[in-house]
């Protein structure tokens, strides 16, 4: 397994497509801690306001990118 440091170190080496690779993984990295955030958010009541601010995006956008995967009782 590739740790997050090695990733990061990966997208200032000498080649780019490895660099490239490196940042790809990292962005899928982020987009999976920011659903399992979200999920934990919204179970403890967190508003979609609120995750909307944290994220630096409107409410709308949190919530079409996330809501199809959180059962939240139409919070």
């Amino acid at each position: 397994m590739t740790t997050v440091t090695e990733l990061a170190e990966a997208t200032t080496g000498e080649d780019p497509v490895t660099a490239l690779a490196a940042v790809a993984a990292l962005r899928r990295l982020l987009e999976e801690l920011e659903a399992a955030h979200v999920t934990e958010a919204r179970s403890q009541g967190a508003s979609w306001e609120a995750i909307a601010a944290a994220l630096g995006v409107k409410r709308q956008t949190a919530h079409r990118k996330h809501a199809h995967r959180i059962i939240d009782g139409g919070r």
